[in-house]
């Protein structure tokens, strides 16, 4: 099914430190209550944990059950379901975003840009590839929180010799981002939209976490120009935002900036 707008719910959450049963419980309630439709429902980073390093001690695998829980949401609700948890793979864990789809398709991606200042780099493995996602008609980008500080990373590419022009239409950043830098996150979202002619959305988490680190949400949407389709204040919330497919291809037919980008390539496993 291809759809030219394309409903998004940005799911808000104050994560409960270390309870990944309590937290899709929670969850599940939330998203179940209201059952309003919805094509694509984004959750925090580490939405089962909170952003801990000990957490890497009870990592999941892929056969686990928070992977069955996403894959039984998303069909249940007929909606795409992303955000990202511990995974375990071999001796290795990964900060890893899922993606469920309601036929049964599960896909990932694996943070590339660890938070050193929290010692992230030391207890997880770093990933390589990014994952381009296709729903709907859209064509996605789905990040982790760090990685949104990396404009070069996040470049939305544009190849001649394709029939799709540019790599993406919407990105899309999971996090826990504290509120001690919570305007470095509003900036960048709206950053990484203008610069990539596209829309972003940024799903942050919210309260105090088992660290003592404070949150304060702002998810959001912004489109091209960087204006808010819809922001969150510091509440867990259910955001519900619609996006147009057709209004962002005029506006690159109005402004395409991106025939004027500088080509590079990014060598593999580089950080």
């Amino acid at each position: 099914m291809s759809t030219d707008e394309l409903r998004v719910t940005l799911v808000q959450a104050d994560t409960i430190w270390h309870d990944p049963s309590a937290n899709r419980e929670r969850l599940a309630r939330l998203l179940h209550e209201g059952k309003q439709a919805s094509d694509l429902i984004v959750l925090p980073e580490t939405f089962t944990t909170g952003f801990s390093n000990e957490a890497v001690a009870t990592a999941e695998s892929m056969e686990g059950e928070t992977v069955a829980w996403m894959r039984a949401q998303s069909v249940s609700l007929d909606a795409a379901i992303t955000g990202s948890v511990q995974v375990r793979v071999g001796g290795e864990v990964f900060n890893r975003l899922l993606w469920a789809m309601p036929d049964g398709t599960l896909l990932h991606y694996d943070k590339r840009h660890l938070f050193r200042m929290a010692g992230e780099h030391k207890r997880y493995a770093a990933g390589g590839d990014k994952l381009l996602v296709d729903f709907r008609g859209w064509r996605i980008c789905p990040l982790v929180c760090y990685d949104l500080r990396f404009p070069v990373y996040s470049r939305n590419c544009f190849d001649r010799s394709r029939e799709r022009d540019l790599d993406y239409d919407l990105l899309l950043y999971v996090a826990n981002w504290p509120a001690a830098r919570h305007e470095v996150w509003r900036t960048l979202v709206k950053a990484r939209a203008m610069e990539n002619l596209c829309y972003v959305a940024g799903v942050n988490r919210t309260g105090t976490d088992g660290n003592g680190i404070v949150h304060t949400g702002g998810s959001a949407v912004v489109d091209w120009l960087g204006q808010l389709v819809v922001e969150c204040d510091d509440a867990p919330q259910l955001a519900r935002a619609t996006i147009s497919l057709e209004r962002l291809r005029e506006h690159r037919r109005r402004f395409p900036a991106h025939l004027d980008a500088d080509g590079f390539e990014l060598e593999r496993g580089s950080q």
